[in-house]
């Protein structure tokens, strides 16, 4: 009875462990959680309650702007590259996804060979003939230890990180394409400072030269004017030059020429309605971003990757079956009594091979360590672009708060200049002095509300196109 009782919980064994193995292996390690290796939140003055979710359509709402990123996505070359490259591996993920399924192959095959009378084995030259028709399964790998399966899986989070850099390239060309935008539109209305300044002082280097030749001016006040109307007509040639650099670089991120109809003609306080971006985000907000969602997947992949490296210490098992007709006369092929099969299963078991699989799987190790560092110095890099944007958007804000002051300030010096001048108080060394310092006021208050609008425009992008963005991905 004891001995009954032990060989049946040997059976019992012996189906539990076939049924392990043939129900497959995994040999990949399981990511665990990982700490991020950044504060938990960026200085904050907003509550969390306020973060909306944001897409380019909301965040850049000028029709023109709009239309140009629109054009952008459809026709720039790199994003074209960037769908190319995930219609490639999604290809190659089907690829390695088929190889956990059989493949069924019909195979049609007939040969003729004529035989020499001491070869025919009737003392007779003959002829034989040979006709066969199958249909089987050709080296179907049996996943017992889930090496199949693991490469599928490195496959499929591949192409996940792929999809996920299509998806970065994408927010890039945006950011990058409303800066140019921004950068035509403050090149040009420095432009026209530039022409209305020089057309300003033409007219008192004209009335300054009459009463020259009068005798009513001196000669140093002329000469000051007309170095004065020298110095716009070089920052006219420069921002003509810039401006069109500026259209050049549209027309390279739209990927064809840009009409003008779509650029702007708007002061820069009023051409970007770009929404509040909140603070006091979530550290976690990062792991969002599609660049690091992309280092997360490959990650992901190469842990399936040591898996893939740790089944080829295990046998694997292979099988070929076919079955069909087979005749030598073509006509009986389909016959009654014609039938054939095969079934050829093999087995490999690796024994010694100097030291190749454990070199293979020091490797997969090595990689996923490196993309494990990776990942992280990813998170790091965002949380400084993050704080470095949140940075420049409060300084630049107080910076053109003084600007503006200080244009004020500027502006009524040079008022009480010239009116002093009229007056005779004061010499016109003193009116252009006053005037020139105006001008170099307006340029910086000009500059300074692109800063700000870059520093807006840059955040957009660094916190991945939005406060709670999430990206869908479908196997």
């Amino acid at each position: 009875m004891n001995i009954k009782k032990r060989n049946s919980k040997k059976v019992l064994s012996l189906s539990a462990i076939t049924l392990i193995v043939l129900s497959g292996c995994q040999l990949a390690p399981q990511q665990q959680k990982i700490d991020l290796p950044v504060p938990n939140a960026y200085s904050s003055d907003l509550p969390q309650e306020q973060v909306v979710p944001l897409k380019w359509q909301q965040f850049f709402s000028d029709e023109k702007l709009q239309t140009l990123i629109a054009q952008s996505l459809e026709h720039n070359k790199n994003m074209q590259i960037a769908l190319l490259n995930v219609q490639r591996v999604r290809g190659l993920y089907q690829i390695e996804d088929s190889a956990l399924y059989p493949s069924f192959d019909i195979n049609g095959s007939g040969s003729r060979q004529q035989l020499p009378a001491d070869l025919s084995g009737t003392g007779n030259a003959r002829i034989n003939s040979q006709y066969s028709a199958t249909v089987g399964i050709t080296s179907y790998e049996l996943d017992l230890w889930g090496k199949v399966r693991n490469q599928s899986e490195q496959a499929l989070q591949t192409l996940y990180s792929t999809e996920l850099s299509q998806y970065s390239t994408q927010i890039s060309l945006v950011a990058e394409l409303a800066n140019a935008w921004l950068n035509f539109a403050t090149d040009q209305q420095l432009l026209t400072l530039a022409q209305e300044t020089l057309t300003s002082q033409q007219e008192s280097l004209s009335l300054t030269q009459k009463s020259f030749d009068l005798g009513a001016a001196s000669k140093i006040t002329l000469e000051q004017l007309k170095s004065t109307v020298a110095a716009a007509k070089v920052d006219i040639a420069t921002y003509k030059r810039l401006v069109k650099r500026d259209k050049n670089a549209l027309n390279l991120l739209v990927g064809k020429p840009v009409s003008n109809d779509l650029l702007p003609n708007k002061s820069l306080n009023s051409l970007l309605n770009l929404p509040a971006v909140p603070v006091g985000l979530p550290s976690e907000l990062l792991t969002q971003r599609p660049d690091i969602k992309a280092a997360e997947h490959q990650l992901l992949a190469a842990n399936a990757n040591i898996g893939v490296a740790r089944a080829a210490f295990y046998p694997s098992i292979s099988l070929t079956a076919n079955a069909g007709s087979a005749s030598s006369d073509l006509g009986n092929l389909f016959n009654s009594g014609s039938g054939t099969w095969s079934f050829v299963p093999s087995v490999s078991l690796p024994i010694f091979n100097m030291g190749r699989n454990q070199a293979r799987l020091d490797v997969a190790q090595a990689d996923q360590q490196i993309a494990l560092m990776t990942y992280q110095q990813k998170i790091q890099q965002a949380f400084r672009e993050v704080a470095d944007a949140l940075a420049d958007r409060e300084g630049y804000q107080e910076q053109l708060t003084a600007l503006n002051i200080l244009l004020q300030s500027r502006q009524s010096t040079f008022d009480l200049s010239k009116a002093r001048y009229d007056n005779g108080v004061d010499s016109y060394l003193q009116v252009l002095d006053a005037q020139r310092t105006w001008y170099s006021a307006q340029q910086q208050q000009i500059s300074g509300q692109q800063a700000l609008l870059a520093s807006q425009i840059s955040l957009y992008k660094v916190l991945g196109g939005g406060w709670e963005q999430s990206v869908k991905l479908a196997k």
